[in-house]
């Protein structure tokens, strides 16, 4: 090869990495935005005058429109390239965040969410479809894979630091602001250095877009009972109809990908029996991940009096656990197998959840820092083996495809996951509040030594009447110690769910030749 050819081979392997990198922090603020507006709810409740009871919504609105989007992956890369898709989501993202920060109702801001939720929702699966585009070879993608993860686990973990800085030092405005300049610079970026493939014309006509409506309302209906059934009751005549539209549009949706010449949705990789593994295993992350990110905080801000700010830098712990461990699972990824890696990954997650299944309501950073340290830890183990397995040995053209649906089992994971714990903490809080009222009038000296009251007062012996002022003192920190119970029943399903996925471990198989190298 001439030197000036070495040169611009170079060249482009270094504009392919830009323009990798580049969508890697788009699809970071993506995922950033979430919990840094999760964080901040109140003040942007208190800045629109929302009422409370749709407060949710400013996040459900986001999540509902982002699910919808991920597996339209595929067709989006087909229709407008890989480069183009992404141009114009991350255009659309920042744009719909701007309107955001403008927004002066609630309206407008719901609005405003359902666009950037939409838009932001493509940037996470054609950041990884990238990786396997444009980087061809193995250890190249492998560092490219760890870094998209990377930022994808870390966004969570900084989120509530994130947030309650930009809240408290300006406004909530500046939640979605934020997103503006890295925008423009991440769009202009991905225009000029993504060249992975070329846009078919000619496939508007022919892909099945009678499809999308049906997906539409299967997924964003799904994403709206997890969100809302907690608190409105999964017996809610509107939670109910809602339900019965959601199977409706699954079963249409079904029907026409299966039946249908040029499917919207190709449902055809499910065929793989390593692909249907991985989604499990992904599934089962989202449950984790999500689910770890909702119940640590909750305990921290309730039971423990934190601020945003404060809480994020208690849960820093899991992200420098995350960029300790990058390294060395990428090395552990050429020298041991993926069902290895998948075992050891997914058992020291259950490690790390269950540990956090114990807690008192004295609990702070050096108690809940070894299992945030193993979550971490294992995030890392579980990413990067299953995400080989489920897309590295498919042809070159399904992997967008694959790589949507891949991402999709990852968020139901993770809005099933969060649904079943909230409502697991909602119904027994007052269950576990009335035990330890009785466990106290009998003069329990372990309750008490759980709720935090002073210990000589309890003999054994039942208490006498309490005047209205102990009561007062009393109640806050019975009820604290009900939630905290609550959450380590919480922590231990999870935990439980997690060591249940591991029996699917023994049906990976090697791949075989062929598929993307």
């Amino acid at each position: 090869m001439t030197p000036a050819a070495v040169t611009t081979e170079r060249f482009a392997s270094l504009r392919h990495w830009l323009g990798f990198v580049a969508m890697s922090v788009g699809m970071f603020m993506a995922v950033l935005d979430i919990q840094i507006v999760a964080s901040s709810l109140p003040e942007i409740q208190a800045a629109l005058i929302i009422p409370l009871d749709r407060l949710s919504w400013v996040q459900t609105a986001y999540l509902s429109a982002e699910i919808v989007a991920i597996p339209l992956t595929g067709w989006a890369t087909r229709v407008l390239s890989t480069r183009g898709a992404f141009t114009v989501c991350v255009l659309g993202f920042t744009a719909a965040s701007a309107a955001c920060a403008v927004s002066d109702g609630f309206s407008w801001l719901i609005a405003a969410r359902v666009v950037q939720g939409f838009f932001g929702g493509f940037l996470s699966p054609l950041t990884f479809w990238a990786g396997f585009l444009m980087l061809e070879a193995c250890p190249a993608r492998v560092r490219a894979t760890m870094l998209a993860w990377i930022l994808a686990m870390l966004a969570p973990t900084l989120g509530p630091t994130v947030g309650g800085f930009i809240t408290e030092r300006y406004s909530w405005p500046w939640l979605f602001l934020i997103n503006v300049p890295p925008g423009l610079i991440v769009a202009a970026l991905a225009a000029w250095a993504v060249s992975a493939d070329r846009p078919d014309r000619q496939i508007r006509a022919r892909v099945d877009l009678a499809a999308a409506p049906l997906l539409a309302l299967f997924l964003a209906g799904l994403q709206i009972v997890l969100s809302e059934a907690p608190a409105q009751g999964w017996t809610h005549p509107a939670i109910l109809v809602l339900v019965v539209l959601c199977l409706g549009g699954g079963i249409g949706t079904v029907w026409r990908c299966l039946t249908h010449p040029m499917p919207l949705v190709h449902l055809g990789v499910f065929r793989h029996g390593n692909f249907v593994i991985g989604c499990w295993f992904s599934f089962a992350l989202g449950a984790g991940l999500y689910g770890a990110t909702f119940l640590l905080p909750l305990f921290l801000g309730i039971v423990r009096h934190h601020d945003p700010f404060e809480i994020g830098l208690i849960m820093i712990v899991t992200g420098l656990a995350q960029l300790i461990m990058a390294p060395i699972v990428a090395l552990l990824e050429h020298r041991a197998p993926p069902r290895l890696l998948t075992l050891s990954g997914y058992a020291l997650l259950a490690a790390g959840l269950i540990g956090n299944g114990f807690m008192s309501p004295a609990d702070d950073f050096w108690a809940l820092f070894w299992p945030q340290a193993a979550r971490g830890a294992a995030f890392m183990l579980c990413l990067l083996p299953t995400t080989s397995i489920a897309l590295n040995y498919f042809p070159m053209g399904e992997i967008a495809n694959a790589s949507g649906l891949f991402n999709l089992m990852r968020n139901l994971g993770g809005a099933i996951g969060l649904a079943i714990v909230n409502t697991l903490v909602e119904s027994r809080v007052p269950g576990h509040v009335a035990v330890l009222v009785e466990r106290l009038q009998a003069g329990d000296i372990e309750a008490a030594r759980f709720v935090g009251l002073p210990l000589d007062q309890f003999t054994g012996q039942p208490i006498g009447p309490v005047d209205e002022a102990m009561r007062d003192l009393v109640a806050p920190l019975v009820e604290h110690a009900g939630l905290t119970m609550a959450l380590n029943e919480a922590w231990l399903l999870l935990g439980g769910f997690t060591l249940l996925s591991l029996l699917a471990a023994p049906w990976l198989r090697r791949p075989g030749p062929g598929g993307v190298r």
